[in-house]
């Protein structure tokens, strides 16, 4: 304590000594004894910290004041590890000085707290202390760890600072003079969890920079060290021994004791230190940590922003952004704003680019710089009301930053830019004057002269200025009487109850407790009590209690309803004491008289136990208990005084009472936090919170609750917790793919270097960082075995040096399994085909003496064609090259013509491998392959391989299973097919094909088909169904094959290129068609492959006509007449003369064949479908064939469609548009070649035209579509079509079907449109799928039933819009047979041979005509065929017969038989038979409910209908029979009820929007009657409410209110402008409020330009008021000033 007490004293000595020089020193500095001080000397040591002096002479030879040296530190630099501490090295220097004869080695004693400064030293190994110098070097530390110095034998006060005297010290951070921001306590506790499995574990990492580390272990676990520098070097200390050492620069003591470890480091650290534990024991050990860790994410504040103006003036701000100090590099801010100590400095703002403008006067480097271009400002809104109304509340209000224009406009900008300013308060305190308060005054005199009274007292209520007021709290008013003692005695007994209060004091406390002020609030206004109902003992006073108010226009009382006061109303009676009745006494027993009255000596007791009301109650809610409070007072001064001066016998006994009754409120019931969930970077606790409430606290029943009833806010569930950086450690990637799919690979993963930060970010680091072993990145996949595969060498070389030769290879099975070992084994894999081992090989051909050869490679002279039959024929060649579409049981020559290359050594493979001659298949040494008859499993590729080059033949079936067989069926199944015709075939699946060509795939649709054949495939398969085929007469294969069989070779090798039914086209033809149809866009694909296939097929039948032209030509020479009668024209159809409609023999108005001049059969119309597209003649002229949609276009001027049809007689063309016949005008012409021209065609010419060629055996009719780009067209009908025994009919959506069961209704839907629409149908309005038979726009209802009935729908829908047309189709009832028609041969034979006859039946005609008569055709009536009955069963059902026009016994068009009469039609009855008992049902009633479910009724009876037309009642068994019965109750309006409710209107502070208007707004919800929320659409049919509305309000009673314009800047000249002010102000007040208020009115400027005139230079002066600054700011040199401040500056 000496010690402490000496340095103290020495310091302040030193202090005062410092201090004093340092405040005479101006004094010194006035003195003129002193001379100047001298240099300062060497410093006295080189590092670590030494001192230097200074001197200086007294002049005079008197006594200067003060001192004549001064010193100063220096070298304040650290001293290298290796030089030794300082006191050390000057023991040391006295180890050659003999002390008392003997020599010894001296070691510093630090820290002497007597003498400091003194050189103490001790021999090494003894106890020898010396004072070997009186005084140390200077600059010597006075103690080790201190900064304090050692000058001339004195210790001085070196602050961190290393200035003399300083008080200055490091904070925590080791940051001098620093406030501890720098760095954080980090404080935890680690808990073992070692095991003899898990024999180590980290406890904490400490990171570079830390302070003041101290660790503490208890338990027998041991601690050593791992470290790792900046650079990465790392190292470990085991820490086996007590003592101190260095590890990495770092100072580290340590202490082993028997239970605890105990680690410290002062710091700071030189490298990542980590302190793990080893284990060592059984027993558990826990480990105390504390240290201060660096902030090393520090705010650095940037340099200036650029300017926000590039000239005239702007201004420009600093940011902050976060630096990483250990990495020195800048981070996300996040990394700051993690440590609550970054306080990120604020932004500072200058002014910046003040030079003028090019264009300016330069008034703004002149003016004050935020006079026209103001600053960006702090702008907030109006306080909120305060949160309480006295005693301290809060208020608060909203601040954003704002930046005002050149206009006047006002508008957000980011906070940064106001930050130059501070920022306004948000919250601020309010209302803290004190709440009003009790006031009591003096009590009155006891109202008894001796023994036990009571006295009174006023309480006021009086608020902070001291006025009566109310608004005090009444539970909180202090009692106005209490019971008083006189000390006289009284010598009579003592009464049982204290004696009331006489007047005065009586009345007047009376009055003042509760007598109450009439106000202008309605309140409780209590009258006088009553005198006590008796006039002895315990009675009663009532009072009269009103409710009353104050009218303050009459200063008049009036009494209101009691139920319009508010609080509690105050009681109307109690009880009340009249002093003891006279003679009771003499009543009592002596016990009762002791008890009531008691002894004179008690009464003269002074002490007494009194009840001094209840503890507080035991509960806050659900019930709880109350102790009355028993203590002793001293009756006189009524002073509690110590128990023992009681009688305790007399004690009153203990009072309970309940109290705290009212039930508990749900509360929040919060469990313990969890265990952290990582020991590091940042981990999460968690707890259990739930809402419950306390039933019963005797039973302690509770009730988990919803959170929602607990009014209070949850308490968090969630906390971080051990908020430190974690040691950098490995973070693995997800394993990459397998190197191998099979058998034996490896797979890779990253492993990154990462530390997890105490924020919760991942840092990632270099790998040097991470301590660790570094995991495995590589390891075996878990592959399963690969399959075998073949592995082939290469090729040899060729077998021959010239010529032709072979090459072979070898091959060998492996498999390689999981393991990666190889298992080598030709059973495993497939065989190999022969080829694929061995093959030919070509050289030059041998020279002969030595003549050079030019090598040419083999050729195969392919044909590139595409085959086609048609008809069935016994064989067909072919040469390699195309693909061939054969029909079954053909034979085919196929070869493989070459050059340069042997024929003997051509090899054959079909489908990649090699063909072997056998009895079907055979192979001649002559490159020629021959299949007899074939089969479905000839279909494939067939390779020619002629050394180095190949060609290929495709083969593929046309069946009558599908157009193109592509699998080959068994030869079973192909023995026993029938053999129909190709036609057959192309009827029977034509269906099939249509759902394969139009409704395949998008892939296949856009031509992504993978296998070209495919494509070809495709376009074979629309040849061949295209409908004009000629297939009329075709003769079976049977009758052929009977023709040809004895056919020589050599006639079949003739026929080769002459077969009349075998069509060619060039491939390329094809390939020109598939590439076509590649670049059409995707909605027009589907008709350009129709025009496309129809033009190829014109192209093949023309080609094929002028070859069969040129062999008639030929053989017609040769031939006689009556042989004229060629075969081919046996099969001419149709469609073979209409593909010559060009020449001009196709229209001969005559009969006559132009060819073999035959008469010509009658024939039906046809029209020509000649599908092309559409020509575009010009810019403005579209000529088109029928078949196509033309769109206008905006240029269109003339559109001209083609129509050209055959028949005999030569049909009539006439047209129809929309089904309308078309009226000819000077715009729509009828050319002489029956085409229709429309002239200027405009939007309403938009439609389907038809074309209708007739003549007296039928008619045929084409559309075309005309329409503009946009919404699709379909083409309806509004026909009704009755169909009573056809067994198919076609129709045209919109028309009405009435069809008999069984039959096949095709309904079409033609439909135009560009963008090609896409076309859906319905049944009923619900989608049809692709299972019905639906393409290219006709929807097919095979066998229609009574379940087909019903509404069809087609809708067409493209990118512009869709359109819908509907059909309805009814089913009508079978009609009655007709009883069989007799043979009218015997009638006709009667008539005569000359008598003409003309007989019809609805089964058709047979006429039956005798030799030498002639039948006479003509027109006649037919009325055999009979319409369906109209009813189906009962009494009404009739047919009519149905009226036909007949010519050779076919239909014809009616307006034939007009010259006819026509036979008169009766109507025949049908179905007249009772109908089957069905059930009859009344209409639904209507619904009980309008909401919410309610039910329907309706009557459900069985009945009959009779032959007679009688309704008859029956039984429900009898329709029960025949159907369900139908439900007679179903429920509806099953929605539930709802309605439109809406909250009460809120305050009326929404924007203004008028003088004193302004909006306010509620809440409307949808809700069900029984108040549940729902969706809005819900209430969607109802009226709903208005949200907003307008109001009035004073806060909007606000108008714009401007200043008087300033002075003009300039007298003259083009820049002069002046300001005003414009505030939004208060009509009211005149205050001014925030501009919004005023924004319902546009805002007036508060600049403009002024006295805008050209100045005169007659005389020098100035035109601007600002010349003054000007030449203070020496600008007069620059031309735009001079001129302006032209006397000013003339002055100059």
């Amino acid at each position: 304590m000496e010690g402490c007490r000496w340095t103290t004293a020495g310091t302040l000595l030193l202090a005062s000594l410092v201090l004093s020089s340092r405040t005479a020193r101006s004094e010194e500095d006035r003195d003129s004894l002193w001379d100047a001080w001298g240099s300062w000397s060497e410093c006295s040591r080189t590092c670590g910290g030494g001192a230097s002096y200074s001197l200086r002479r007294c002049l005079s030879s008197k006594t200067c004041e003060g001192r004549n040296i001064r010193y100063k530190t220096c070298s304040n630099v650290d001293c290298p590890p290796e030089a030794g501490d300082f006191r050390a090295q000057q023991c040391s220097a006295h180890n050659d000085v003999k002390y008392q004869g003997q020599f010894y080695e001296w070691l510093p004693v630090s820290n002497d707290l007597e003498n400091p400064c003194s050189l103490k030293c001790q021999a090494k190994g003894t106890a020898l202390v010396v004072e070997l110098a009186p005084k140390v070097l200077d600059g010597t530390r006075c103690y080790t760890e201190s900064l304090d110095m050692c000058i001339s034998g004195l210790c001085q006060i070196v602050g961190c600072d290393h200035q003399l005297g300083s008080a200055v010290k490091e904070d925590n951070c080791g940051v001098c003079n620093g406030d501890g921001t720098t760095c954080r306590l980090v404080r935890g506790q680690y808990k073992s969890q070692l095991s003899a499995n898990k024999l180590d574990d980290m406890v904490v990492a400490i990171p570079y920079g830390s302070r003041q580390i101290r660790l503490m272990l208890k338990g027998p676990d041991h601690l050593y060290l791992e470290t790792k520098t900046l650079q990465g070097v790392k190292s470990e200390n085991s820490l086996s021994s007590t003592g101190s050492f260095l590890v990495e620069n770092s100072s580290i003591s340590f202490q082993k004791l028997p239970d605890k470890e105990i680690l410290r480091i002062p710091g700071p650290l030189t490298a990542d230190f980590t302190i793990k534990i080893r284990y060592a024991g059984a027993a558990d050990s826990s480990v105390q940590f504390i240290f201060y860790q660096p902030i090393v994410h520090r705010w650095r504040e940037t340099d200036f922003f650029p300017c926000s103006a590039s000239c005239g003036g702007g201004y420009q701000l600093t940011s902050a952004e976060c630096f990483d100090l250990r990495s020195s590099r800048v981070v996300a801010d996040q990394y700051c704003h993690y440590y609550p100590e970054n306080i990120k400095p604020k932004p500072k703002l200058q002014e910046c680019n003040l030079d003028p403008c090019p264009a300016s006067d330069g008034y703004k480097q002149i003016m004050p710089y935020d006079l026209y271009h103001p600053l960006p400002r702090w702008e907030s809104t109006p306080w909120t009301a305060c949160s309480s109304s006295c005693g301290g509340g809060i208020q608060s209000r909203s601040v954003s930053c704002v930046e005002e224009d050149m206009q006047g406009h006002i508008s957000p900008v980011e906070e940064w830019k106001c930050m130059y300013t501070p920022k306004m308060p948000v919250v601020q305190p309010c209302n803290i004057f004190d709440c009003p308060k009790w006031l009591a005054q003096e009590w009155s005199p006891c109202t008894v002269t001796c023994g036990q009274g009571l006295r009174y007292r006023v309480v006021l209520c009086i608020d902070h200025r001291g006025m009566h007021t109310g608004g005090c709290t009444p539970e909180t008013k202090p009692h106005i009487k209490e019971e008083c003692i006189v000390p006289t005695p009284c010598y009579k007994p003592k009464e049982k109850l204290p004696v009331e209060a006489k007047l005065p004091w009586y009345k007047q406390a009376q009055e003042l407790e509760e007598g109450a002020m009439v106000s202008e609030e309605p309140s409780f206004i209590p009258e006088a009590w009553s005198t006590c109902s008796v006039t002895c003992g315990v009675g009663s006073q009532v009072r009269l209690v009103k409710c009353q108010v104050l009218l303050s226009f009459s200063q008049s009382v009036a009494d209101l309803p009691i139920d319009e006061c508010e609080g509690p109303k105050p009681v109307s009676q109690r009880a009340c004491y009249s002093g003891p009745c006279n003679g009771e006494a003499t009543e009592y027993t002596p016990e009762e008289s002791e008890l009531l009255y008691g002894s004179l000596q008690e009464f003269d007791e002074l002490y007494d136990w009194e009840y001094e009301g209840f503890t507080e109650c035991s509960e806050s809610c659900g019930g709880g208990v109350q102790e009355a409070v028993v203590t002793c007072l001293n009756k006189q001064t009524r002073e509690t005084v110590d128990e023992t001066l009681c009688v305790t016998s007399r004690r009153p006994p203990q009072l309970l009472k309940a109290c705290s009754l009212d039930p508990c409120p749900p509360r929040w019931e919060i469990g313990k936090w969890s265990t952290c969930s990582l020991t590091c970077g940042v981990g999460l606790q968690t707890r259990d919170v739930f809402c419950s409430h306390l039933l019963s606290r005797e039973a302690n029943e509770t009730i988990i609750l919803a959170d929602e009833l607990c009014y209070t806010p949850k308490p968090s569930l969630v906390q971080a917790c051990n908020r430190f950086d974690c040691p950098p450690s490995w973070y693995p990637t997800e394993w990459q793919e397998c190197s191998q799919t099979c058998g034996s690979g490896v797979q890779k993963r990253d492993m990154l270097c990462k530390q997890h930060l105490a924020d919760g970010s991942l840092l990632e680091l270099p790998e040097t960082f991470c301590s660790t072993p570094r995991p495995v990145t590589q390891q075996v996949c878990k592959n399963e075995d690969c399959p075998s595969e073949w592995l082939l060498s290469d090729w040899t070389q060729c077998s021959v040096s010239c010529g032709e030769g072979t090459q072979s290879r070898n091959a060998i099975c492996r498999k390689m399994l999981k393991t990666g070992h190889f298992v080598i084994n030709s059973s495993l894999c497939p065989p190999l085909p022969f080829s694929s081992l061995t093959r030919p090989c070509a050289l030059g051909t041998c020279t002969r003496h030595n003549r050079p050869v030019h090598k040419q490679s083999p050729h195969i002279m392919a044909i590139k064609k595409v085959y086609i039959q048609t008809r069935k024929q016994k064989k067909l060649h072919f040469v390699v090259g195309g693909y061939a579409y054969l029909l079954p049981k053909t034979s085919v020559n196929l070869r493989c013509p070459t050059r340069r290359f042997g024929k003997s050594m051509i090899t054959w493979e079909k489908d990649d491998k090699r063909l072997i001659s056998s009895a079907h298949i055979t192979i001649t040494p002559y490159g020629l392959i021959k299949i007899n008859r074939l089969k479905p499993s000839d279909t494939g590729t067939y390779t020619c391989t002629a050394g180095p080059v190949q060609e290929h033949f495709v083969i593929k079936l046309i069946g009558s299973n599908k157009i193109i067989a592509q699998q080959p069926a068994s030869i079973r199944e192909e023995e026993t097919m029938r053999k129909p015709s190709l036609n057959e075939a192309l009827r029977t699946e034509e269906k099939h094909v249509n759902r394969i060509l139009f409704n395949g795939s998008k892939a296949e649709k856009r031509g992504h088909l993978v296998d070209p054949s495919r494509w070809y495939d495709y376009i074979v398969s629309r040849l061949i169904q295209y409908r004009g085929w000629p297939g009329e007469n075709l003769a079976s294969w049977e009758a052929q094959e009977s023709t040809e069989r004895n056919a020589s070779s050599e006639e079949d090798q003739s026929r080769e290129y002459s077969l009349p039914f075998t069509m060619i086209t060039e491939q390329k033809r094809l390939d020109d068609i598939i590439s076509n149809l590649s670049q059409q866009p995707e909605e027009l694909k589907d008709v350009y492959t129709e025009q496309l296939v129809v033009q190829l097929a014109h192209e093949v039948f023309k080609s094929h006509l002028e070859h069969q032209e040129s062999v008639i030509r030929a053989s017609r020479k040769g031939l006689d007449t009556t042989s004229m009668e060629h075969p081919v024209h046996r099969h001419v159809s149709g469609f073979t003369s209409s593909l010559r409609t060009s020449s001009a023999e196709a229209f001969l108005p005559t009969s006559v064949d132009p060819v073999n001049g035959l008469r010509r059969p009658h024939q039906k119309p046809a029209i020509l479908r000649k599908i092309s597209a559409a020509q575009q003649l010009s810019a403005s002229e579209v000529v088109t064939h029928l078949g196509q949609t033309v769109v206008l276009a905006s240029g269109t001027l003339s559109v001209l469609l083609h129509c050209e049809a055959v028949g005999n007689p030569k049909p009539t063309i006439s047209w129809a548009k929309n089904g309308e016949e078309v009226e000819y005008n000077d715009r729509m012409l009828l050319q002489p070649d029956d085409s229709l021209q429309i002239l200027a065609p405009v939007e309403a010419d938009v439609g389907f035209y038809a074309c209708n060629a007739s003549n007296a055996l039928g008619s045929d009719s084409v559309s075309i579509a005309v329409t503009l780009a946009g919404k699709p067209l379909i083409k309806a009908s509004r026909a009704t079509v009755i169909n009573t025994e056809s067994p198919a009919v076609t129709v045209d959506i919109g028309s009405t079907v009435k069809t008999i069961q069984r039959a096949n209704v095709t309904i079409s839907c033609q439909v135009a449109g560009v963008p090609e629409a896409e076309v859906t149908w319905f049944k009923n309005k619900v989608k049809l799928s692709f299972a019905h038979h639906l393409h290219d726009g006709l929807l097919l209802i095979p066998n229609v039933s009574l379940s087909d009935q019903g509404l069809y729908s087609c809708k067409a829908a493209n990118l512009r819009g869709e359109v819908t047309e509907s059909s309805q189709l009814l089913v009508l009832e079978p009609p009655r047979p007709l009883p069989y028609l007799k043979d009218l041969t015997a009638v006709l034979s009667s008539a005569g041979t000359s008598a003409h006859s003309v007989l019809t039946s609805s089964s058709g005609t047979n006429m039956t005509i005798s030799p030498g008569s002639s039948a006479l055709i003509e027109y006649q009536w037919s009325a055999d065929k009979l319409m369906a009955c109209s009813a189906s069963c009962g009494h009404k059902g009739v047919q009519l017969p149905q009226l036909m026009c007949l010519l050779d016994g076919a239909e014809v068009n009616v307006s034939y038989c007009k010259e006819k009469p026509k036979p008169a039609l009766q109507p025949i009855a049908c179905n007249r038979r009772d109908c089957p008992s069905r059930w009859m049902v009344t209409s639904w009633s209507p619904c009980t409910r309008s909401c919410g479910g309610g039910i329907q009724i309706r009557r459900v009876t069985c009945q009959r209908l009779t032959v007679k037309g009688n309704s008859v009642p029956m039984s429900n068994e009898a329709c029960a029979q025949v159907s369900k019965r139908p439900v007679d109750t179903q429920n509806c309006n099953r929605q539930p009820c709802v309605e439109w409710v809406a909250s009460s209107w809120g305050q009326c502070n929404g924007p203004c929007i008028g003088p004193r208007l302004a909006v306010q707004h509620r809440q409307v919800f949808c809700q069900t009657k029984d108040g549940i929320s729902v969706s809005s659409d819900q209430c969607s049919s109802l009226p709903r409410p208005l949200s907003t509305q307008n109001c009035w309000t004073d806060l909007c009673g606000v108008h714009w209110r401007v200043s008087l314009w300033t002075v003009c800047t300039a007298t003259c000249g083009n820049y002069g402008f002046q300001s005003r002010r414009v505030d939004c102000v208060h009509i009211r007040t005149n205050k001014p409020v925030m501009e919004h208020h005023c924004s319902w009115r546009p805002r007036p400027a508060n600049w403009q330009r002024c006295n805008i005139t050209p100045c005169e230079n007659v005389e020098c002066r100035d035109t601007t008021r600002y010349c003054e600054k000007v030449k203070q700011l020496k600008l007069c040199q620059l031309t735009q000033f001079k001129s302006r401040c032209c006397g000013t500056c003339g002055k100059a």
